[in-house]
């Protein structure tokens, strides 16, 4: 993270935000280095400032992938990356036969990645699969 940086989290469940807190204060990082924000992400994310910030990461239900994605790019500075976890659901997204509503948002997620001409992506086979890409 930059000198300057600041690192954004979003989640609706008091619980984790307190931990993450914590993890921080552990980890010698101040308040003024990190942004807590207690809300569902669809609508927090639509409030964030468009090009501001160099990397999202979308750690969310399969389902809901291609509306995070849409915003993350939106959010992402030039040279900033995009990170997708569960980009492969285990292989069942490059699976022809799987037509289930996860396998087809993620799939959608996906498209909209490799479609996009500002992003140069990566498809990592990690776990569930890491889908990553950079924005030129």
């Amino acid at each position: 993270m930059r000198d300057d940086g600041v690192l954004t989290t979003i989640d609706i469940e008091p619980e984790h935000l307190r931990l993450a807190r914590q993890a921080f204060a552990e980890a010698g990082i101040g308040p003024s280095r990190t942004r807590l924000i207690s809300g569902r992400a669809q609508e927090v994310l639509t409030r964030l400032a468009d090009a501001s910030y160099d990397l999202v990461f979308i750690d969310a239900d399969p389902i809901d992938q291609p509306d995070y994605v849409a915003e993350g790019v939106r959010l992402l500075r030039s040279g900033g990356v995009i990170v997708v976890h569960r980009a492969a659901l285990g292989g069942r997204a490059g699976d022809p036969g799987a037509r289930d509503a996860e396998v087809i948002a993620v799939r959608e997620a996906a498209r909209l990645i490799a479609e996009d001409e500002r992003l140069t992506p990566a498809l990592v086979p990690l776990g569930d699969g890491v889908l990553a890409a950079v924005r030129d």
